[in-house]
């Protein structure tokens, strides 16, 4: 029987103990509260909806929302001089920036700009960097995607140590970090792309795959070994009649998997919500940091 992965549970879980810990600091510092800015360039309607699940998400721990909308058109440095003006304000303990950006802006370069300080994302090289390093991880901002990931997993028990993981996808938002952090905990680790032949082969052997490529139902039944963990980060619209929008969300992993998995993320209420989870709870550790 295939365990359900239930990351919608675990991430409410977690902000109630991030509300919890945000009114105890609260007694202590009531003039200061947990501030995050989100950068939002442009009117991508995923975009938009992505924001709107993290400002509740904000609004039910406490966290106080502070929107930068900035319109389609915007030059790549007013942008940047949007993000100097953030770093700035004491209002402000940690900076989003959603992404995408739009073409003709330079996401590097943006990611780049905020300050270390803020970087409740950890996208900034230097958070890459450190966590390329064989070293401790207590003090670097981890990627939001990835580090619920490995929560997850966590929190479900199972071990990462001596497995082969297995990651479908190399982005530097997901792909490249989460092999990371399942090296630092004693995986071994096979990164596939779409230059990697005979994926299926590769797959197969496989004790925990980790799906983020962004195309739907990619992988199969055939793809897998019985008892396989698996974590679909992926989130694609399939279209279905039968739904009031005219489509339903599915995952990059086909549900006839389910049948040889021991572990498996639904899409929706796997991965999505501990991603926000995860934004909360770098920005309240950088709250803290704040006060000190």
């Amino acid at each position: 029987m295939c365990t359900r992965i239930d990351g919608a549970k675990v991430a409410k879980d977690i902000r109630e103990n991030l509300k919890e810990e945000v009114e105890r600091m609260e007694l202590k510092e009531d003039d200061v509260k947990p501030g995050l800015a989100i950068v939002l360039v442009g009117n991508r309607t995923d975009s938009a909806t992505y924001v709107r699940f993290k400002k509740k998400a904000c609004d039910e721990i406490g966290i106080v929302n502070i929107d930068v909308h900035l319109d389609e058109t915007v030059s790549e440095e007013e942008v940047l001089s949007t993000v100097r003006s953030l770093n700035e304000d004491q209002r402000v303990h940690g900076i989003l920036i959603q992404l995408p950006l739009p073409s003709h802006i330079s996401e590097e370069r943006v990611l780049r700009e905020v300050s270390l300080e803020k970087d409740v994302d950890g996208f900034h090289p230097f958070h890459i960097g450190q966590l390329s390093m064989k070293r401790s991880l207590s003090s670097i901002c981890l990627p939001c995607t990835p580090k619920g990931c490995i929560r997850l997993l966590d929190e479900y028990g199972i071990e990462l140590e001596g497995k082969h993981v297995v990651i479908l996808g190399r982005s530097n938002i997901v792909g490249l970090p989460v092999a990371l952090l399942a090296l630092h905990s004693n995986a071994t680790i096979t990164i596939c792309h779409s230059r990697t032949k005979d994926l299926p082969s590769i797959t197969r052997q496989a004790d925990i795959l980790i799906c983020a490529v962004g195309r739907t139902q990619m992988v199969k039944a055939d793809w897998v070994k019985d008892g396989v963990v698996i974590i679909d980060v992926g989130i694609n619209e399939l279209v279905d009649p039968s739904k009031k929008r005219g489509y339903r969300l599915v995952g990059d992993v086909d549900s006839s998997v389910e049948e040889k998995a021991s572990a498996m993320t639904p899409v929706p209420g796997g991965v999505g919500p501990m991603t926000i989870a995860m934004l909360c709870e770098n920005l309240l550790a950088a709250y803290q940091r704040s006060l000190k």
